[in-house]
């Protein structure tokens, strides 16, 4: 809600979580006695809470005068991608929270007197480049669902339990969740353009050496235990590669959607920002639905060390293409990424002190929960947070091991990844009509409803014990097919509820601390997957999933049914109140 926590001007930033309704640019600020929108130009997965393979998207959050209530001129509703992992990953960057960012000094940008030339707003910068970004996130991101696809297989196949992919997915976010913050502070101190290429390499080279420690696990005797495969040193090795591929990819995505995205589409321009993440979320689903279908392809005709094989080859085949589309993005804007964000002096950083260091980041956190709890929009968050604590009933790393344990075929599997992910891309055109007819408020109730709703017919079906029978089991995919929609229009909607409740000043904070609650769920329903350990127990996780989103939608009813004066009041204008 997801999510957000960046230091970049809110009509720029693609990770606009958590800007507040007044974050609007001097050029395109409303009338001071006008009511406020608490809708504007609107994925972890992407996601969604980022579970084993999870997106998320999110609204742009910025307007002009000549836009409607409830969108742009043209009535449409532009939606823009949001990682999860890309917001708890710049957690670094709370401390500066007034000072405009240098990247954004270069861009051309609308004047005052062209506000109301809606093609200006809508023409980006460098419409070239942004073309070459979007193959160059087409090239990078396919690879990378396709691996998230294949590992999850393969290790399964090496023993009947859930434990070995649990652990794999408990550790990963959980090294995510405490190097995150580093990680992002690293990278907004370096050239975008040389890091950008840096972390690609890594994030191939670890694919890489994930894939040989699983194809050396298939030439070892078989262990008679979960607990011996997990004490293996290859293991250790695995958990090690996929962590550093998890944070390698946080890493691009906050080069890509906080620098890169926001200097292309070009400073004042909001409709073509919104436009360009719509289309940048787009491919990212896009990438996840043909990662699903090239896994089902492979897997239908090899076996999982073939498919590892391939999956190597497909992605040592993309890293020259995305080197070379990412130097076109900047040859396109004629050097305009040459340059880099200095946020410590020379002496600031040769007196480095990692005491400090730990006591500023302590100090920080313990403001943000302190603001986080009295936000005035808590209860829509903490429903989002709750709705993170489904991990099994998604698709993802658990799921993938439950069904490939119950003998579901490689082409089954390709198309309940694929349909997911086409799920929500249908969500990203359904949700402006959903909140232009019932209003955005309301439009979330019916998100979470619907979604809870299905995902409780779905444990049904499971716990009828039927889902043996090829029906039963369609069924109970179907049901978890069609619960993205309310997942993705609650992700969608959520994120433009908070960001409009919270004050600028605290933004960020509040959404930093948001991601790192939501983070802590996922560890949670991990440890719990961990406990769980046999597949034959599945249903227990499935139904802590489902009763989780059932609670997300009782507290956000109860939330919206008791609804303040001030609520009433920032929201009058999208409820009709």
């Amino acid at each position: 809600m997801p999510a957000s926590i960046l230091s970049l001007p809110p009509s720029s930033s693609t990770l606009l979580r958590f800007l507040p309704r007044n974050a609007i640019p001097v050029p395109f600020a409303r009338n001071p006695g006008a009511p406020p929108r608490s809708l504007r130009s609107s994925n972890r997965f992407a996601g969604s809470c980022h579970t084993g393979a999870s997106s998320g998207t999110s609204l742009a959050g910025s307007g002009s005068e000549g836009a409607a209530a409830g969108g742009y001129e043209d009535g449409s509703l532009p939606f823009v991608n949001l990682s999860s992992d890309i917001l708890r990953a710049d957690l670094s960057l709370l401390k500066d929270e007034k000072a405009p960012s240098p990247l954004l000094t270069t861009l051309p940008s609308l004047q005052k007197g062209n506000r109301g030339d809606g093609h200006l707003e809508s023409t980006p910068a460098y419409p070239s480049a942004l073309n070459a970004l979007y193959a160059a996130c087409l090239a990078g991101n396919a690879t990378e669902h396709l691996w998230n696809f294949t590992w999850p297989a393969a290790v399964a196949t090496l023993h009947q339990s859930l434990l070995p992919v649990a652990v794999l997915g408990f550790f990963t976010k959980l090294v995510v969740f405490v190097a995150g913050p580093l990680v992002g502070n690293l990278v907004s101190s370096l050239p975008r353009i040389p890091a950008y290429r840096s972390l690609t390499v890594i994030q191939t080279v670890a694919h890489l050496v994930s894939a040989a420690m699983i194809m050396h696990a298939f030439t070892l005797p078989r262990a008679s235990t979960a607990l011996e495969l997990l004490l293996r040193p290859w293991f250790a090795v695995l958990v090690a590669a996929t962590a550093v591929d998890r944070l390698s990819c946080v890493s691009l995505g906050i080069i890509a959607e906080r620098d890169f995205v926001v200097q292309l589409a070009g400073l004042g321009r909001p409709v073509a920002l919104a436009q360009a993440n719509a289309t940048l979320s787009r491919v990212d689903l896009i990438c996840e639905t043909a990662g699903a279908s090239i896994f089902a392809f492979l897997l239908s005709r090899n076996d999982p060390l073939i498919c590892i094989k391939l999956s190597c080859l497909i992605s040592l085949s993309a890293l020259p293409v995305h080197i070379f589309l990412v130097g076109s993005v900047n040859r396109l804007t004629h050097g305009i990424f040459d340059h880099h964000e200095h946020r410590r002096s020379t002496n600031a950083a040769s007196n480095f002190d990692i005491r400090r260091t730990v006591a500023d980041a302590s100090a920080t956190i313990r403001h943000g929960w302190r603001e986080y709890i009295s936000q005035p929009v808590l209860p829509a968050s903490l429903a989002y947070v709750l709705v993170c604590f489904n991990v099994a009933l998604a698709p993802g790393a658990l799921m993938t091991t439950f069904l490939i344990h119950n003998g579901v075929s490689p082409l089954v599997l390709g198309a309940f990844g694929g349909s997911s992910a086409l799920m929500g891309i249908l969500a990203t055109f359904m949700t402006p009509s959903l909140v232009k007819e019932l209003g955005i408020l309301k439009a979330g109730a019916a998100g979470l409803l619907a979604q809870s709703a299905l995902l409780g017919a779905a444990v049904l079906v499971y716990l009828s014990g039927s889902i043996s029978r090829r029906g039963a089991l369609f069924i109970f995919l179907g049901l978890i097919v069609a619960s993205r929609l309310g997942h993705m229009a609650y992700s969608v909607i959520g994120l433009q509820v908070v960001q409009t409740g919270n004050p600028i000043g605290k933004a960020k904070l509040i959404g930093a601390t948001e991601i790192a609650v939501a983070s802590l769920a996922e560890l949670g329903m991990m440890a719990v997957a961990v406990a769980a350990k046999d597949v034959s127990r599945f249903g227990s996780v499935a139904v802590l999933s489902a009763a989780a989103v059932l609670a997300a939608a009782c507290l956000y009813c109860g939330w919206l049914a008791n609804a303040t004066h001030e609520l009433k009041t920032l929201f009058r204008c999208d409820d009709g109140e």
